[in-house]
């Protein structure tokens, strides 16, 4: 919490340092709107901030535009110029992996988002690594003479990403005598690695490469031209040039990690781009997330390449 805080107004990093411990290692996200109040997100549930630590909502305090122009300018290093192409796309990463959603005023040019002025509006998400999450579904993964093509199914806040990042660390690092083998990963929301200048903030392993807010179609092929990897894993695919690009991929003999929004195998299948691929058989496996006990539980390990036959 400490690159948090240090970009925090006063009496905000105060509230904070408040939290007890078990309260902030539960902390998801911190919500900051001008002239309203301020709103963490612990398990789940929504609290107040003031003082005093956590408190219920209608007692904490509001944000003043004052201080979301102060936390923007800490953020920025004091140079918002600096970090205009995060605040083009609306994200930026802070020192420790915390991903910071913005909203305020757009500002066009060429009818193309140039930046965002007047910042009235963030979503500060914690980031939270789970070393270890993914022992249970390695097993399926990584066999005697290679890596299966894995496809991460869940949706929203089930810990896809959380599980897949902590698979390229076991493949990057190598699991159990298998490896280690060499992993590029093209992290266009910077969610993946959570890179802060370019630095990787979240464990990835010694044997990783990523391209940190990168297109997913172009970082892909870069990746195959310049730095053979024998595993690239991207976050979120489903459009029809991700699909195309993914079977570029297949055809060079590199095997694929990847996540996408859903509920189940079915729900998939219904996508045009999507179910090609799945009846195709070239995910080999198949990953059902849900949060019924928390993030990245596992419903199902699905072989892909056998009809969604369930094998874990």
């Amino acid at each position: 919490m400490k690159a948090l805080l240090g970009v925090m107004s006063r009496r905000i990093k105060i509230g904070l340092e408040s939290l007890t411990k078990a309260q902030e290692k539960s902390l998801q996200e911190i919500r900051l709107r001008v002239n309203q109040p301020l709103i963490l997100k612990i398990n789940g549930q929504e609290y107040g901030l003031n003082e005093q630590g956590c408190c219920a909502l209608g007692n904490g305090i509001e944000v003043t535009k004052q201080e979301m122009n102060d936390i923007l300018h800490c953020m920025s290093d004091f140079s918002l110029y600096a970090i205009e192409d995060e605040l083009r796309q609306g994200f930026m990463t802070l020192e420790g992996g915390h991903r910071v959603g913005l909203v305020g005023k757009v500002v066009l040019e060429n009818s193309r988002i140039k930046t965002l002025r007047f910042v009235s509006g963030m979503n500060i998400r914690i980031a939270h690594e789970v070393l270890g999450c993914s022992e249970r579904v390695m097993p399926y993964v990584v066999g005697r003479d290679k890596v299966y093509h894995t496809l991460i199914v869940s949706p929203p806040g089930c810990g896809k990403t959380t599980l897949l990042r902590d698979m390229i660390y076991q493949l990057s690092e190598g699991f159990k005598g298998y490896g280690p083998y060499t992993v590029g990963v093209v992290d266009e929301r910077s969610e993946i690695a959570a890179c802060y200048q370019g630095v990787p903030q979240n464990h990835l392993g010694k044997h990783t490469d990523v391209l940190d807010g990168c297109p997913k179609v172009e970082g892909m092929r870069m990746l195959l031209r310049a730095m053979a990897p024998q595993v690239i894993a991207v976050d979120e695919i489903g459009k029809g040039a991700d699909c195309e690009a993914l079977q570029e991929i297949l055809s060079a003999g590199v095997t694929l990690m990847c996540t996408v929004h859903g509920k189940d195998e079915k729900e998939c299948l219904r996508r045009p781009y999507l179910s090609e691929l799945l009846e195709e058989g070239l995910f080999e496996r198949i990953i059902i997330l849900s949060h019924r006990q928390g993030p990245c539980t596992v419903e199902a390990i699905l072989d892909g390449s056998k009809g969604m036959r369930q094998i874990g």
